[in-house]
């Protein structure tokens, strides 16, 4: 009888070696920015600051569900532009001790699922004011682009390999 054990292969897909045709010299990398995981990045960073800045504007009613709302989407915001400034300055080839592709893959993971929460939680206490509700609506929208940049960005493959008893 063979028994499976699992082996889990994460590859990125966004940023990386340069392609064919791509200059792989200077400091910065000029194509990175019209990539699509840069693109996304850009997406998040500024719904991200458009939902921090209308709850901040806003008047509030619950402090405690808007103070978390505020520290985990400038937490994320913060993430995305050291991710984004990495690949553009390409720092991933100074400090290879790091595991960059599964750092920002963690991060994704995490910084969506606090999101995600923040979100509810933010649209659950938003008492119809239209700049928490707008907020909250933001706050959703990012939480989907960062969904989109993490399944668009990233490949886990699982890979069963049977281990044979005669051997």
């Amino acid at each position: 009888m063979s028994h499976g054990s699992g082996l889990i292969r994460t590859t990125c897909s966004s940023g990386g070696a340069p392609g064919p045709g791509q200059p792989s010299e200077g400091l910065l990398d000029r194509v990175y920015p019209r990539t699509q995981g840069a693109l996304l990045k850009v997406a998040q960073m500024v719904t991200l600051l458009i939902a921090f800045i209308c709850v901040r504007s806003s008047p509030r009613i619950d402090y405690g569900a808007y103070s978390f709302f505020e520290v985990v989407t400038i937490c994320d915001l913060i993430m995305i532009l050291i991710f984004y400034l990495v690949h553009l300055f390409r720092f991933y080839r100074a400090l290879t001790c790091i595991s960059w592709p599964l750092s920002e893959l963690l991060h994704y993971l995490i910084g969506t699922l606090l999101l995600l929460i923040a979100s509810i939680v933010a649209a659950s206490k938003s008492y119809n004011q239209s700049g928490l509700v707008a907020g909250a609506i933001f706050g959703f929208l990012a939480s989907f682009l960062c969904l989109a940049s993490l399944w668009l960005s990233y490949k886990i493959t699982c890979i069963t390999q049977s281990t044979d008893a005669s051997a």
